[in-house]
């Protein structure tokens, strides 16, 4: 079955969306995650910790995450900080 959206493998990444991780003080050094990225597509890159298998057997029964996909945790601090630069549809 064909998925109705795929990555595009020739996005580049544009923007940071809000603080860095060493910003909100999730971090001790400047070079590890977490991070949130928008795309030149308008997609958004996130890099976090792989939380797939610490949540899988306690997912709600209408999440679900795909052979190919990983359930990623952020600091809610950076998500939030990510507000301001997050357009409105």
């Amino acid at each position: 079955m064909e998925r109705l959206w795929e990555v595009d493998p020739s996005a580049r990444f544009a923007r940071r969306l809000g603080k860095t991780a060493a910003e909100l003080k999730a971090s001790r050094i400047n070079d590890d995650c977490p991070e949130i990225w928008e795309l030149d597509n308008g997609d958004v890159a996130v890099v976090g910790r792989d939380a797939t298998e610490l949540f899988r057997d306690r997912l709600p029964a209408d999440l679900r995450v795909g052979s190919d996909e990983r359930l990623v945790v952020i600091p809610g601090s950076m998500l939030r900080s990510a507000k301001k630069d997050i357009t409105d549809a």
